[in-house]
């Protein structure tokens, strides 16, 4: 029986250690992304791929798939980057790691409304490229506690930021989501509208997937709704934000800043986002915790041993 796996970019050292106790891989050993030739190469050869959120495994891909391939297990919670319908139509497994970045997550976004809302970049740059000077208007930004936070998802990772902003920041909470949901309203959360929660939000923290009815579900019209002393967070994926319309927002004031790690068109970034101070930029680090990433490491090693098992992968997704 084939047990080779291929993963396409190298994991945790322990991760990569664990992995080799139970079957054979082989690894792209460079910090890039794995070439077109590489993921043919993997699907028609292996019998896992362990595949990163900018691996594109496509139907045109997996239909090219060899006998012996049984999973594709995501390293990430996300998983648009897979057709996941193409893969489980040829009895394909595909897989993520929820649950373990839950916490790494939200605290980036908390991160992201620190820095924004506390111009923490501009006050850096200063304090390194010259010298300052304490006065009562300098560098004025903007209160955290006990202000209004809109979440828009109520997912896991929407749900723990909303928690943590109503028990530790005393935050006023809406929340706009398809359903309800028990665990955010037990901090006080109100379920409003998309429109609503953009009028009434000092901040807005996004935590949704990307699906065809989120894509842009932030753009100029979504933008202008919002308070001229808001700040947008996002988290979660690039392209729900409709980046152009962003950086024209950001540059005309239309709200007061913007915190991304997650890009439209990753990795490349709208470049007049790169010239504003009003926006701070972060790589992709939302999960870039070493207990994090090791714990994303071995839940995928679970995923493999279950298929290796004849088994279900416990971290499965279904579309």
């Amino acid at each position: 029986m084939n047990r080779k796996v291929y993963v396409t970019r190298t994991l945790h050292n322990s991760v990569m250690r664990a992995l080799g106790n139970i079957c054979e891989y082989d690894v792209n050993p460079e910090e890039r992304l794995a070439t077109r030739e590489e993921l043919i190469n993997a699907v028609k050869n292996y019998a896992a791929i362990i595949t990163m959120l900018n691996d594109p495994i496509d139907a045109e891909l997996i239909a090219q798939a060899g006998p012996d391939l049984k999973l594709i297990a995501n390293y990430g919670v996300g998983f648009n980057n897979i057709d996941v319908k193409a893969a489980n139509e040829r009895g394909i497994y595909v897989t993520n790691t929820p649950d373990v970045l839950t916490d790494a997550t939200a605290d980036t976004a908390f991160t992201l409304m620190f820095a924004c809302a506390r111009r923490v970049i501009e006050g850096d740059n200063i304090v390194r490229t010259g010298s300052f000077m304490w006065a009562p208007k300098y560098m004025l930004g903007y209160d955290i506690t006990g202000r209004t936070v809109g979440v828009i998802g109520a997912g896991r990772i929407g749900t723990n930021f909303a928690v943590k902003a109503a028990r530790g920041f005393n935050m006023k909470v809406l929340y706009y989501s398809r359903s309800s949901s028990l665990h955010i309203e037990s901090v006080g959360a109100q379920r409003v509208g998309l429109e609503e929660l953009l009028e009434r939000s000092d901040f807005v923290s996004i935590h949704v997937p990307l699906t065809p009815a989120t894509h842009h579900l932030i753009g100029a019209k979504e933008l202008a709704k919002m308070k001229p002393d808001a700040i947008l967070i996002n988290t979660s994926r690039g392209p729900v934000v409709d980046e152009k319309a962003l950086a024209d927002a950001l540059t005309r004031k239309v709200i007061a800043g913007a915190g991304l790690d997650v890009y439209e068109h990753e990795p490349d970034v709208e470049p007049a986002l790169k010239t504003l101070q009003n926006v701070v930029l972060l790589p992709h680090i939302g999960t870039a915790t070493f207990g994090t990433r090791k714990e994303m490491g071995f839940m995928v090693i679970r995923n493999i041993e279950a298929v290796f098992a004849g088994k279900e992968p416990p971290q499965m997704v279904r579309v």
